[in-house]
């Protein structure tokens, strides 16, 4: 399970909490220009827009969970479990595995926009990238600063969706949050006026009563409304400290702590890593579940046009700050 949104207060960013049983042998990965992009049945890209985000490397090749490329267009993979349906090759479209999408789009495109003709001429194939690596049943959030839209491959074809909440989880299918939200429209972050009757009196005994029936379970229609609505809501000086904080407050609001979440299969489900990628600057920021630190890491820090894979560790280092005075 995870969650994943957009926001834009000078710079744009997209982020997420990627929420599994384990890690993946996720890393940092900056892809330069000059990296050569070999895809199943579309052809090689010789050089293409750099990008950045988390990845495992298998094989010399990048499986990028989400990422961004130098012209500000990102794109986050969130699990879609019983719904993700993947076809055979089709004559005439744009055959793509799935793990395929995130390097061609952001290869191809430097806009939202353009992204989407992409999609509308593409198929997503049910192709594994190897024996043991099966393909994860996956839709996808795709954002720059001016658009927003919903990839869902289903059993009834390949369906975009307009996305005005910024906002990804998982299942049901997108649709279902949409019509959702409405559940929800009364809520509010201001003190509470008694609408309930003007005959009865009634006041509020503590403040943030007027978001009473916020859900905060960790279900994934609870976690689409809890976001869209403490991003909505969240306010920011507007620098890039303050933007980045708020960013990762609104991800630990919504983030698993291991035993909170049993798997079917009688597993822990938590927060592997929470990141917010400020697509504007080129800047990854992530936390990792052991390390909640800050971190950071700027792609164009290296030689973008170069054609070798750059991959950062991520720090799990237990860190705890000492007081350097007494009070």
């Amino acid at each position: 399970m995870c969650t994943s949104f957009t926001y834009y207060n000078n710079d744009f960013y997209l982020g997420r909490n990627l929420d599994l049983d384990c890690g993946f042998g996720e890393e940092v990965v900056i892809t330069p220009r000059e990296y050569r992009f070999q895809f199943r049945h579309e052809p090689t890209i010789e050089k293409h827009s750099a990008m950045i985000g988390m990845a495992t490397i298998v094989e010399g090749y990048p499986l990028y969970a989400e990422a961004i490329n130098e012209h500000g267009l990102g794109i986050c993979g969130l699990e879609f479990k019983g719904n993700a349906k993947y076809f055979d090759l089709m004559d005439g479209k744009d055959n793509i595995a799935p793990f395929e999408i995130i390097p061609w789009i952001l290869s191809n495109c430097v806009t939202a926009k353009e992204a989407r003709s992409y999609f509308e001429k593409m198929n997503i194939i049910d192709e594994d990238f190897a024996p043991n690596l099966p393909l994860s049943p996956l839709h996808w959030l795709i954002a720059d600063k001016d658009d927003c839209f919903v990839v869902e491959s289903t059993k009834d074809g390949l369906m975009i969706y307009d996305n005005i909440f910024g906002t990804l989880t998982n299942n049901p299918p997108f649709p279902y949050h949409l019509s959702n939200m409405m559940n929800y429209l009364n809520l509010t972050p201001k003190y509470p006026e008694n609408r309930f009757s003007k005959r009865l009196d009634l006041e509020p005994f503590a403040n943030g009563m007027g978001a009473l029936g916020l859900p905060g379970d960790a279900s994934s229609p609870s976690r689409f409304v809890k976001t869209v609505f403490l991003k909505e809501n969240m306010t920011s000086s507007g620098t890039e400290e303050v933007n980045v904080q708020q960013y990762f407050r609104v991800l630990n609001q919504v983030s698993m702590i291991k035993g909170s979440v049993i798997t079917k299969e009688n597993r822990e489900d938590y927060t592997v890593y929470s990141a917010c990628m400020n697509a504007t600057k080129g800047v990854y920021y992530y936390q990792t579940y052991e390390n909640m630190h800050i971190n950071s890491v700027c792609m164009h820090d290296e030689n973008l046009d170069s054609s070798v894979l750059i991959a950062y560790k991520l720090d799990k280092t237990i860190n705890f700050l000492k007081s350097n005075s007494k009070a």
